[in-house]
């Protein structure tokens, strides 16, 4: 039922700040819209608006750090959103990308997050690949009803406020949410993955260990995938391999 005048009962929230810095980014954004266009969500994207729920204290603990400030950000609005009488809140990162819409279907739990697989080179031996599995949370979906998004809250707060030296940006996302996974088995929507550069470069090469290693590990063939923009920022990935990875994900519908 339309709750004043509203159509949409899920809500797709993304955020970034303001200009792009990155005209990719713009065709991950347009991907997720034209999904949320097709199953008939609300789709809204925000700026530094992200932030206004966020104490002060978690905001001066983390100027240096906005990836972590982001993480506690997003679980705020989501809950924000929920007490809007939205029945699902679904947080996708800017630069997630929804490749094969067809295959991305929210699950029925009345929460989840987002799968990866991380490929990397075995220390010491640069011809050896080895693999981690966890849990993300460029993707994350709460519905009404859920009781780990306040529990998540509380426990990244005090996770914050607690730690008197520098935070790994995975500090409350992925490290702590898959140490909980690890104990808890938290639902996880396996189309909803992570692309480390490894299979980012083997997926523009058309093929390569990397991709095969990621292919056997995954639980299932992912339909969408965080691009880890941040490792852009960081010169680890170039715009234009982001780019041609992009292309090659649309083309094919498949990694």
């Amino acid at each position: 039922m339309p709750v004043g005048g509203r159509v949409a009962d899920t809500i797709v929230l993304q955020s970034h700040r303001n200009p792009l810095p990155h005209d990719w980014l713009i065709t991950c954004i347009d991907s997720v819209r034209s999904w949320c266009a097709e199953n008939r969500y609300e789709h809204r994207f925000i700026g530094d608006e992200l932030f206004e729920n966020v104490p002060k204290s978690v905001l001066d603990k983390t100027r240096d750090q906005v990836v972590i400030a982001s993480d506690i950000a997003r679980l705020l609005k989501i809950r924000e959103l929920l007490k809007q009488n939205y029945e699902r809140v679904v947080w996708c990162d800017a630069d997630f990308l929804i490749f094969n819409p067809a295959k991305f279907s929210l699950p029925r739990d009345n929460y989840a997050l987002g799968r990866e697989v991380w490929v990397q080179r075995l220390d010491g031996r640069p011809n050896k690949l080895t693999s981690h599995i966890k849990v993300h949370n460029a993707f994350l979906m709460f519905a009404q009803g859920n009781a780990f998004l306040e529990f998540y809250i509380d426990a990244a707060e005090r996770l914050i406020e607690q730690n008197n030296g520098r935070m790994s940006p995975q500090y409350i996302g992925p490290k702590f949410l898959t140490a909980i996974h690890n104990v808890a088995q938290c639902p996880v929507l396996e189309t909803a993955g992570m692309l480390c550069p490894l299979v980012v470069d083997d997926i523009v090469n058309r093929g390569g260990p990397a991709l095969d290693l990621f292919r056997h590990r995954s639980p299932q063939s992912i339909a969408g995938a965080n691009l880890c923009h941040s490792l852009c920022e960081r010169g680890e990935l170039s715009a234009t391999i982001l780019e041609n990875c992009i292309e090659r994900l649309l083309q094919g519908g498949a990694v």
